[in-house]
């Protein structure tokens, strides 16, 4: 459509315009668009980023076809290629903005950022540098992660993560706990109430052992579900891939204001 149409509302003087499309897209109507894993096997909850009830506002899914979570999290050589591709066909689908529901496709942030004419935000991590902006020097950040081992220098440098802010962080993760393992194992069901559990007692963890916690970051896109709970127990503020996604469709789909003064 032209560029000075509002997006996603035609309105009366929509009928007086002439609007157009790119060519090959024959789609439209998804601000935001969103790659993911293809080979995984667990429940999707509502909050959930491949949850469509996660949002009021249109997403596009897309899978990174044959990806699993072991190539992602392992930086396998075939990945970079095929979430850019991936990426691309988003783009060309009409989609204003670009996420991801796995905290380590930030791997390829920097690559992806560079590739597509779109803004592209493809982890959770890349709130770290704004959530440290609003804290104090001395607070440190909780993060919490599904596989800490994954979470490494090359990962916090692609998503503009200095060494001076990681020196801030205090990182657990939830790998070996019972009912959340089921999302890496691909055990195709969990304990809903368990797993909630689990997350908040590990935010919990980080703040006993670190009161001088400021906020809470949640890297795993299966966490923002129990981020209302995390809050409730911590009293901290949470951020997660939905902070991030919305952050991202406000940006894109700025509304005029109206009414009378």
């Amino acid at each position: 459509m032209e560029e000075n149409i509002q997006y996603g509302y035609m309105g009366a003087a929509g009928r007086n315009i002439t609007v157009r499309m790119k060519k090959g897209q024959n789609i439209s109507g998804f601000p935001v668009g969103i790659i993911y894993i293809d080979t995984v096997w667990y429940p999707m909850v509502p909050g959930n980023i491949v949850n469509g009830y996660t949002y009021d506002f249109p997403v596009r899914l897309k899978a990174v076809e044959g990806l699993d979570e072991q190539s992602l999290f392992c930086c396998a050589d075939s990945v970079l290629p095929a979430v850019i591709d991936t990426c691309r066909t988003l783009q060309r689908e009409g989609v204003r903005a670009i996420s991801a529901a796995c905290g380590f496709f930030g791997n390829y942030q920097k690559e992806a950022a560079e590739a597509l004419d779109v803004p592209v935000a493809l982890s959770s991590l890349v709130q770290l540098p704004w959530i440290a902006t609003l804290l104090k020097p001395s607070q440190t950040i909780g993060v919490l992660t599904a596989d800490q081992a994954s979470v490494t220098g090359c990962l916090f440098e692609s998503c503009s993560v200095t060494p001076e802010l990681q020196k801030r962080l205090v990182i657990r993760d939830l790998r070996h706990e019972k009912e959340f393992s089921c999302i890496l194992e691909g055990r195709g069901e969990f304990d809903n109430g368990m797993v909630e559990c689990e997350v908040t007692g590990k935010a919990l963890e980080i703040v006993r052992e670190h009161p001088e916690t400021g906020a809470i970051l949640l890297e795993c896109s299966d966490m923002p579900p129990y981020a209302y709970a995390v809050q409730a127990a911590t009293g901290l503020p949470v951020f997660d891939f939905t902070t991030l996604i919305r952050w991202l469709h406000n940006a894109v789909t700025q509304k005029p204001y109206c009414g009378f003064i």
